[in-house]
């Protein structure tokens, strides 16, 4: 079992030997820089998507070291450990996919009628009585932490 705080531990000590603030580790390792405030604070775990970034980024980093506190960092050589996968020629074979022939078919008739749909009943928008309020301006966020803010054109 990973312990989430001890982790958050390590990625202190990792900040700490790069000489790194918060905000610069999060763009090395190329991720929000909220993402790692959140981490920090302790608020959010860290994804297996972070941990292989942070593994890429510096591959000084023993895997297992940032996981489970044992191992050692740096690496005593300072490069990055050894694979421990089995070579090629004794990995097991992998499944062969297999391809089923279909043939054609009638189309099936439904055996049941469908239900009948009912339609709502609209019902009308009222329009709120003396207030004065105007739409100032429309932002819109995007996914990759853009945005576009739209004003009306006064003039």
């Amino acid at each position: 079992m990973i312990n989430y705080e001890e982790l958050v531990k390590r990625l202190g000590v990792l900040m700490s030997y790069y000489n790194l603030s918060a905000s610069a580790f999060a763009d090395k390792v190329g991720v929000q820089r909220s993402s790692i405030s959140h981490l920090l604070s302790g608020r959010n775990r860290p994804s297996l998507e972070f941990v292989t970034k942070v593994v890429s980024t510096f591959p000084e980093v023993n895997l297992y070291w940032l996981l489970n506190g044992k191992g050692s960092f740096p690496s005593e050589d300072g490069a990055p450990p050894a694979q421990t996968s089995l070579p090629l020629s004794e990995k097991a074979p992998l499944p062969q996919p297999t391809v089923e022939k279909s043939t054609p078919s009638e189309p099936k008739t439904p055996t049941q009628k469908p239900k009948s749909v009912e339609k709502p009943i609209p019902t009308p928008i009222k329009k709120r009585v003396g207030t004065n309020k105007t739409i100032e301006r429309i932002v819109i966020f995007y996914s990759d932490g853009s945005f576009e803010a739209y004003t009306e054109d006064r003039s």
